[in-house]
């Protein structure tokens, strides 16, 4: 999926605005483009106020090729005062289903963003999500379109991924289940939970079963967050337990199961 904009990103010259909604999948992305020596930097909410300047000067005066920021940071009058100078040539609106009303988490400045075409106009914008409805693909395209012309494209694949198995089971207890498949099919895993404290609760007992397992949820502070998903994709912990703070579209090839 980040293919479809950091290809013609990279073909352009100029800088591409990603917003994304979720810490982990920022991080893990920047990271990802480093490796391959290509210039990233994002801004998120924990940042303090000189290191969010910081990262905007670098953008606005180096060979910056995208800058993360979350749609919170965008309505920030610091951002605001930045943007005409960051050269921006493109805008990808990630995890887009946020912007709908329908989506899992409704985010009140994903429905702004729309604005951002005000003080960029003619830079062509790209929403990008997995699943959505074919309701929900109408939804974003009509809130992203200005002045309501509705001038949008929808490209989309078959959500069928033949490399992937579906398992439901219906049992009285959840947490001998996920031991039992942790145990019996190997490789790296994530469990999601509803709650922080369930989070920190089933990586416990998970612990105490001898599975090398670890909590994220986004009541963690940020430095704390990184070092743990940063030690899950080095396969220094097996399983992560977290909420849907931790995206599901963070870049590792090896995982095996998700609960």
């Amino acid at each position: 999926k980040s293919l479809c904009y950091q290809v013609p990103a990279l073909a352009k010259d100029g800088l591409c605005l990603v917003i994304s909604p979720l810490i982990a999948l920022m991080n893990d992305q920047v990271q990802n483009l480093r490796k391959r020596n290509i210039t990233a930097f994002s801004i998120h909410a924990g940042m303090q106020r000189k290191d969010v300047i910081s990262v905007l000067e670098t953008a606005a005066h180096s060979n910056c090729k995208f800058l993360y920021v979350s749609p919170e940071r965008m309505e920030t009058a610091l951002f605001k005062e930045y943007l005409p100078g960051l050269g921006v040539n493109f805008i990808a609106v990630d995890e887009a289903h946020c912007i709908s009303q329908w989506g899992y988490d409704f985010r009140p400045p994903y429905l702004r963003i729309v604005k951002l075409r005000d003080e960029l106009p003619g830079v062509p914008v790209i929403a990008l999500t997995a699943s959505p409805t074919p309701l929900v693909q109408q939804y974003i395209g009509e809130k992203l379109s200005v002045d309501a012309e509705n001038k949008f494209r929808v490209f989309r694949q078959s959500f069928e991924r033949p490399n992937l198995s579906y398992s439901v089971f219906h049992t009285d207890t959840r947490i001998n289940k996920i031991i039992s498949v942790l145990k019996s099919v190997q490789g790296s895993a994530i469990v999601y939970c509803k709650t922080r404290k369930r989070s920190k609760e089933i990586s416990e007992l998970l612990n105490a079963q001898n599975i090398n397992a670890d909590f994220y949820n986004a009541g963690l502070p940020s430095e704390e967050r990184a070092e743990k998903q940063e030690r899950w994709i080095k396969n220094q912990i097996r399983v992560i337990v977290c909420t849907n703070a931790f995206g599901m579209g963070i870049d590792k090839p090896d995982v095996r199961i998700v609960v």
